[in-house]
């Protein structure tokens, strides 16, 4: 399994193929960012949350708008 992720934004396809070229015998992924919107919306009430923490330990959407990509350290 690769130890880092590159997290490509949707709006940057041509630099999502070259970081594949580039990495494509690494023990990097490449990878393009699949979020659509924020999955649980805050200001509605839920009966019951099942979740009490978000599993994101770092929030990517500045390095995404700001560099097109974003590097994570994949988990144990």
């Amino acid at each position: 399994m690769a130890l880092l992720l590159f997290i490509v934004s949707r709006s940057e396809p041509s630099r999502f193929t070259y970081l594949k070229h580039v990495f494509a015998n690494e023990t990097v992924d490449v990878m393009l960012d699949r979020r659509v919107e924020e999955r649980r919306r805050r200001h509605e009430r839920t009966a019951a949350e099942r979740r009490h923490e978000d599993r994101r330990q770092w929030d990517i959407t500045k390095d995404l708008r700001t560099y097109g990509w974003a590097l994570a350290k994949r988990g144990p």
